[in-house]
């Protein structure tokens, strides 16, 4: 949401820094995510000053060109050469010194001491278009006579620099949804401790009176459930038109395009106060009559962006006696809204209820200004104000007369919220004893009256725009924020129990894990368990949102691979390509009538192996890379000590990959991306992707050993290696498994530390060199024991394995 300061200071009596009220609005919650300074003209007319033209000659080599003799108010007159065929001696003018940048679009060019035709040019007289003030470019542009020589365009012309705060506005502060009620917050912080500092300015509506009731619109209200009160008026013979001036820029500077001057108003006030409005072409309501309720389902409607939605027999609709003419509270129709032959409009002002709203914007895909604070829930009892703020307005700049009373159908009004305060409640929850005056302060500022008072608590009453203040805590947390969580002094002291844990810590070994992934080059990231459900084919074990923000996230996911593949599709995007990522995660699955939840540690490489460097080469990441960096998290923990088995993994996500299990529970899979998902994200790189169920390794941690230290080995390790010649169904795993168990005792490691497939050997067979490490820690090993070791082995391999020697 943006906030301009400009129009913020409006409703601030006191003269606040720009930058001292970001730090405000952080401070109490309503956090600025984006701020910059922001110029209604281009350059800010810097360097341009008002000028009288006191002398004006022909220009001796150019027919259409003049020597003037210009007066800023220095002690020198500028010798400048100007084209405008109306220049003329007396002129008050505007005057670019030297040294000014003027700007023409995105172009710009900076004003220099130059010889036109060979005659001396100090400066330049301007055009309206040339300084960004209009259009034409008939001639230069004159100003009244009175103008004050030497007084800077800025000042002349009145133009102020403005600063747009983007504030990330949570679903909880419907009561900030407008520049009101950001004041409403600066003014708070500034009173906490005087509450004569300032004081929240709201615009009078004195001004506002019914002329007669001519044009009188009947409304009827089916559902007061969906619509629990609803205001209007009418205003006849109005001219649309252009907005002023005033009313365009307060728009644009917020990113709003004006349209025309009635629905200029409209959005004004809705950023003004929070209270969206609409505007109907009077003469467009049938039988002058609006009925608030539902149609039939799938019922036909053509919104303002002439799109034909099908509706929902849940969507409220503001109709009139024919047919629909609004999506109530969340977008206009293509038949009654303002045009430019509009004579007579119907203001409506209204309260809708904000979870029928939010639903029904979901359902059409729509996310409007009116819906963003209608489903936040907007303030029922500010409808007549803003009515009356809006229409003045539109009278004022339309011209017309209000032609009727003020419609206003509220049959049970929303109550206020009755709480009762405590001050030793408030110092317990803070910890700190704020004092009562300014704890005052603060609920007067807020707009929270207070009914009655004792020296031990305040009972409250709370409008209901403070749709999350509702309890006590509610407003120990609105006390707390205003106050400011930083004004808080820290305790000069700290207490805590030291706790034996019987079971593993969780958050010990994630932290470990982490800091182990990070030192090998990793980032973690985090992505959002919220997912779409067309990367899955299976659709009905997926946990599917009940109220969908979007399409793009209306299901729980079920793996954490395509996250991983947004992430790297983005950053190969952005020219980063070589990746290392991580992520702690859950994952959703329906089983018949139950859910699953499983915490899983996912991981992702891809692209260069390590940065490129002056002695090194390109070493593209791989299966094996991928490989070492799971073993070594298994072997951390001692995981590699239990029964832990390795096969091909099952996993459809992946071409190929080893799946680890221990106990007949699957502990990881890890291997390459299938070609189809990578196509499917636009990754032109190979993905290597490792999912470890951390549930499971949990569960495994107590039954591995701690790790122990011993003393390095005083005898000798020998080495010896064989070539097999074995088929090419045959895996390492195999190899492995038979010599641990053939000879576990002497046996300390056994690698791969070669492999040919190819010329020199039959068809159907592959030739492994293994290396075999082998040592005694209590004695020298000889070489009888150790070629009856390998005599053993040979003879196994032949037997189980039908391998031969090469």
């Amino acid at each position: 949401m943006k906030i301009s300061y400009s129009w913020l200071k409006n409703y601030i009596n006191i003269n606040v820094e720009p930058q001292k009220i970001s730090t405000i609005l952080t401070d109490s919650g309503l956090e600025v995510e984006g701020f910059e300074k922001q110029q209604t003209v281009k350059g800010g007319l810097e360097g341009l000053v008002i000028g009288e033209v006191v002398e004006k000659t022909q220009h001796p080599n150019a027919d259409k060109l003049s020597l003037t003799k210009v007066n800023i108010g220095r002690e020198e007159l500028l010798s400048i050469v100007c084209g405008a065929p109306n220049v003329a001696q007396g002129q008050k003018v505007v005057v670019a010194t030297i040294g000014t940048t003027l700007y023409s679009g995105e172009d710009s060019f900076k004003i220099k001491k130059s010889k036109i035709r060979g005659e001396l040019s100090e400066g330049m007289i301007c055009a309206e278009d040339e300084i960004g003030l209009g259009q034409s470019h008939d001639g230069i542009m004159v100003l009244a006579a009175d103008a004050k020589i030497g007084t800077p365009a800025k000042e002349y012309f009145n133009i102020e620099d403005d600063y747009i705060y983007e504030i990330g506005l949570t679903p909880n502060r419907a009561d900030a949804t407008g520049h009101i009620g950001v004041a409403r917050d600066v003014v708070a912080v500034l009173n906490a401790n005087d509450s004569s500092i300032s004081e929240l300015i709201k615009p009078s509506i004195n001004n506002f009176k019914i002329d007669n009731t001519d044009n009188v619109i009947e409304v009827i209200v089916e559902d007061s459930t969906l619509c629990p009160r609803y205001s209007g008026i009418t205003l006849s013979g109005i001219e649309v038109k252009d907005s002023p001036d005033w009313l365009k820029n307060r728009l644009l500077s917020i990113g709003l395009t004006p349209i025309n001057n009635i629905v200029d108003v409209t959005n004004f006030v809705l950023h003004e106060t929070g209270q969206p409005l609409h505007a109907f072409d009077a003469d467009k309501i049938t039988t002058k009559k609006v009925v608030v309720k539902t149609l039939t389902d799938k019922t036909k409607f053509t919104t303002l962006d002439d799109k034909e939605r099908e509706l929902s027999s849940e969507d409220l609709m503001i109709c009139n006696d024919s047919e629909g003419m609004c999506i109530a509270g969340v977008f206009g129709g293509s038949k009654s809204g303002v045009t430019k032959s509009t004579k007579s409009v119907f203001l409506e002002s209204a309260y809708f209820n904000p979870v029928a709203i939010r639903k029904t914007a979901k359902r059409h895909g729509l996310n409007t200004d009116a819906s963003f604070r209608f489903e936040r829930g907007c303030d029922p009892n500010i409808t007549i104000y803003t009515l009356k703020r809006a229409i003045t307005l539109m009278k004022e700049i339309a011209g017309g007369e209000i032609s009727s009373d003020i419609i206003d159908i509220y049959p049970t009004p929303v109550q206020n919220f009755e709480v009762t305060f405590s001050y030793a409640n408030c110092e317990k929850i803070i910890g700190e004893n704020i004092a009562p005056a300014v704890i005052k302060n603060i609920l007067k500022a807020l707009e929270i009256e207070i009914v009655e008072e004792t020296d031990k608590d305040l009972k409250l009453s709370i409008p209901p725009f403070k749709v999350d203040v509702q309890r006590e805590i509610d407003v120990i947390e609105e006390v707390l924020r205003v106050y400011g969580y930083n004004t808080v002094k820290l305790p000069s002291t700290m207490n805590s129990a030291v706790v034996y844990r019987d079971n593993i810590d969780k958050e010990q070994v994630t932290n470990s894990i982490s800091e182990q992934l990070v030192a090998n080059g990793f980032h973690e990231m985090m992505s959002n368990s919220l997912t779409k459900s067309s990367y899955y084919n299976e659709k009905n074990t997926l946990v599917e949102v009940a109220n969908p923000l979007s399409k793009e996230l209306d299901v729980l996911r079920q793996s954490m691979l395509f996250n991983g593949l947004e992430v790297i599709q983005y950053n190969q995007n952005r020219k980063s390509p070589d990746l290392k990522l991580f992520e702690f995660g859950k994952t959703y699955i329906k089983q018949e009538s139950k859910f699953d939840e499983t915490n899983y540690l996912s991981l992702f490489i891809s692209g260069n192996y390590q940065e490129e460097n002056w002695n090194g080469n390109k070493n593209q990441s791989s299966f094996y890379h991928l490989k070492g960096f799971v073993d070594s998290i298994i072997n951390r923990y001692g995981l590699q000590r239990l029964k832990l088995v390795s096969k091909e993994t099952e996993l459809d996500l992946l071409a190929y990959g080893i799946c680890y299990e221990i106990n007949n529970k699957e502990l990881l899979n890890f291997g390459k991306v299938d070609q189809k998902f990578q196509k499917q994200f636009d990754i032109n790189q190979e993905v290597f992707y490792a999912q470890i169920n951390y549930d499971v390794l949990l569960e495994l941690l107590p039954y591995t050993k701690k790790l122990q230290y011993k003393e390095v080995p005083k005898y000798p390790s020998v080495r010896r290696d064989l070539a097999l010649l074995i088929d090419t169904s045959i895996n390492y795993s195999q190899i492995e498994a038979i010599a641990l168990k053939q000879e576990r005792k002497l046996l300390k490691n056994i690698g791969l530390f070669d492999v040919y497939e190819g010329k020199n050997l039959e068809a159907g067979k592959k030739s492994y060199a293994i290396s075999f490490v082998f040592q005694d820690e209590n004695k020298t090993l000889t070489e009888n024991q150790i070629e009856a070791t390998m005599s053993k082995l040979v003879k196994t391999y032949e037997k189980e394995l039908g391998a031969k020697l090469r």
